[in-house]
């Protein structure tokens, strides 16, 4: 699937799609189905109060670039199944809603393990999210040899891995680390947006709070407990943040916060940021798309480890393998950014998928009623990813 223009999606005028009946094997709605013949359905909750996505699941095919080991590309036509969006609730009635969802998970309807299991590709994949809101993503790539890396873990007692968790042993503030803040995570491409358990989060924001100069401040319609006004247009000068994990890796967080401009006048001005984290109960976290950016996150399932490098995104290439060459506007983000992907099945004691927030209303700071304040939300849509595929 090649990056350029985009038209939107409609099973009924594709003339190789082809609904999911409830009969299908990968339906995991068959019990509860009236006749095998009925179409399946999906159903995503998210973690905001009564935000769900629902639809049903299509059959087609999906398109890409092979980069083969020498050098050469070729063409791959794969069906997949993918999620179309009907139904849309909670927080995605105010703003842009998921127009459908594609598995990248562990479960055998997941792109990735469709790809692997045909022995098209590694049983691996990378996705990159650039600063500059462009990304990427790549079957297949098992990341570069100097990458750092850490095992993911049992999902469950038993052993099972249905999805991305890993062990964070420390988090670091600036020159302070506190062993009190170990937990696991579930690394997903499909939040927009950081959520760490409370014992965690308690101890990050305070530490972060404390070495922060920028005075306290507050805006209507964030999220965020720790927002600060900006006395600069540049970037703000933040403490360093880092987390180690289990394997004895560390991985430095390179955009923690979210930035607040004020649209009223010609230019955007910066006028704030708040640190782009939220509590969650339990003792699991997530760590979102923002504190994945800068970085070529590996999802090596083969190894069963998360893989990271630095990259800027444009060229996420090595001897093996070869990007797509970007459109004239591939630098440009899309004008309403939509989330990556959610989760149909959440497992035990595992927290539901937060959306990826879209198409909010601007807000207005506390400390100026008169001033318009744009919230720029950190999005990625997969379907304008440059999408291509190394061969296995």
């Amino acid at each position: 699937m090649q990056d350029g223009n985009l038209n939107q999606y409609i099973p009924s005028s594709s003339s190789t799609s082809k609904a999911l009946p409830c009969g299908h094997r990968l339906c995991d709605l068959e019990p509860s189905c009236e006749s095998p013949e009925e179409t399946c359905t999906y159903n995503a909750r998210y973690l905001s109060e009564n935000t769900s996505s629902s639809g049903i699941l299509v059959e087609d095919i999906l398109h890409l670039s092979s980069s083969n080991s020498d050098g050469s590309t070729s063409s791959i036509r794969k069906r997949a199944i993918i999620g179309c969006g009907q139904k849309q609730s909670g927080d995605y009635l105010d703003g842009a809603a998921p127009d459908g969802l594609m598995g990248l998970g562990f479960g055998e309807k997941s792109l990735p393990s469709l790809l692997a299991k045909e022995k098209l590709v590694r049983n691996s994949f990378s996705m990159c999210f650039g600063d500059d809101l462009t990304g990427s993503i790549l079957f297949g790539d098992q990341g570069l040899a100097g990458q750092q890396s850490t095992p993911f873990l049992p999902s469950d007692g038993n052993g099972n891995y249905d999805t991305y968790i890993i062990g964070v042993d420390v988090s670091c503030i600036g020159n302070s680390c506190f062993k009190e803040t170990s937990f696991e995570a579930q690394v997903d491409s499909g939040t927009s947006f950081t959520f760490l358990p409370n014992a965690a989060y308690e101890s990050i924001v305070q530490e972060f709070d404390k070495l922060v100069e920028e005075k306290r401040s507050s805006y209507e319609g964030s999220p965020w407990e720790y927002c600060y006004e900006s006395s600069s247009d540049g970037s703000p000068k933040i403490p360093s943040m880092k987390f180690k994990f289990t394997s004895n890796s560390s991985f430095v967080v390179h955009n923690p916060l979210y930035l607040i401009y004020d649209e009223s006048s010609q230019f955007r001005v910066l006028i704030g940021f708040c640190l782009a984290i939220q509590p969650m109960d339990g003792d699991v976290g997530i760590i979102g798309q923002n504190f994945m950016t800068g970085y070529r996150i590996v999802f090596d399932r083969e190894n069963l480890r998360l893989g990271w490098s630095r990259s800027n995104c444009h060229d996420i290439s090595d001897n093996k393998t070869m990007p797509l060459a970007p459109s004239a506007n591939s630098k440009t983000a899309p004008p309403n950014p939509l989330p990556t992907s959610g989760q149909q099945n959440v497992p035990p004691k595992r927290p539901d998928v937060a959306p990826a927030v879209a198409g909010k209303t601007p807000a207005k700071s506390s400390a100026d009623s008169n001033r318009s304040v744009a919230f720029l939300w950190m999005l990625f849509v997969l379907l304008s990813l440059h999408t291509y595929a190394t061969a296995a």
